[in-house]
């Protein structure tokens, strides 16, 4: 047993109870919180500096979380919580739960605007599939983008169905909401953002030119961008689609674009040398 190991076996306790209301994203945002269940994403937030204030899990699991101890020595003011497997499915949300999950406290991020790596961001304004959230902050990550802006009515960044589709990609990205498009299009462009947006009207990708700092707009799965987003854009352009769908998926968009704006700037850098 760890020095501040706490045994529960009573799925009344009201650590347990409060676990299980963080499943409710209106009380986790309300706490300041993120509930975090399964090995892979625990230990993905812990790499990226999460701070966990409670860990949850099962006896099999005892020697995983001393490890973590150990590793990331962050865990001085942490509840261990070590509880029986009836007590655990009281408070996973997964068909098959791996006996491990956390509650984490929410980051808070700062642009600036400064930033050398201020480079590709994408902005996301209503985008509401918890699914197509997650599956853009994976092209994000995966092409170095360095922020993620959620303007409006857009699926939580820590939604439990988001972390699991985002194979933690929400955990290493930095990550704000805003609530006015106005606001952050005025933000981006005094610090030299171009702004770009997927429009009928734009010219091909192929034909687009991208300066060194870009923020791509993308909108609501089914109404697209408001024209508050897309008429404050300097830049509107267009994925050709030869074949006969009408359009793509917003995350099958997001991750077209992010891929070729990758391109684009190693082309940018290449050349400066």
């Amino acid at each position: 047993m760890m020095d501040t190991e706490q045994l529960i076996s009573g799925k009344d306790n009201p650590k347990i109870k409060y676990i299980r209301s963080l499943h409710n994203r209106k009380t986790a945002i309300k706490e300041g919180v993120i509930f975090v269940e399964g090995v892979r994403l625990c230990e993905d937030a812990l790499v990226s500096g999460f701070s966990p204030i409670i860990i949850v899990y099962q006896d099999s699991k005892r020697s995983l979380v001393a490890t973590w101890l150990k590793r990331f020595h962050v865990f001085e003011n942490t509840q261990l919580l070590c509880v029986t497997e009836p007590v655990f499915s009281k408070i996973a949300s997964t068909v098959s739960p791996q006996g491990v999950a956390a509650v984490f406290l929410t980051p808070k991020y700062i642009t600036n605007t400064d930033d050398t790596r201020f480079q590709r961001i994408f902005v996301c304004e209503n985008v509401s599939d918890p699914g197509n959230l997650g599956n853009i902050m994976r092209s994000a990550e995966a092409f170095d983008f360095c922020e993620l802006i959620l303007v409006g009515r857009c699926a939580d960044p820590y939604n439990e169905k988001v972390l699991r589709s985002s194979m933690g990609a929400c955990f290493r990205l930095r990550i704000r909401q805003e609530s006015s498009c106005e606001e952050v299009c005025l933000q981006l462009k005094q610090a030299g953002v171009q702004l770009v947006a997927t429009h009928l009207s734009g010219r091909p990708l192929s034909e687009a030119v991208f300066k060194c700092k870009v923020a791509v707009f993308l909108g609501n799965e089914a109404h697209g961008l408001s024209e508050e987003c897309s008429d404050a854009c300097d830049t509107l352009i267009k994925i050709p689609m030869p074949g006969h769908a009408e359009s793509l998926n917003v995350a099958s968009a997001a991750a077209i674009l992010s891929y070729v704006l990758m391109q684009e700037h190693s082309l940018m850098c290449t050349e400066d040398q």
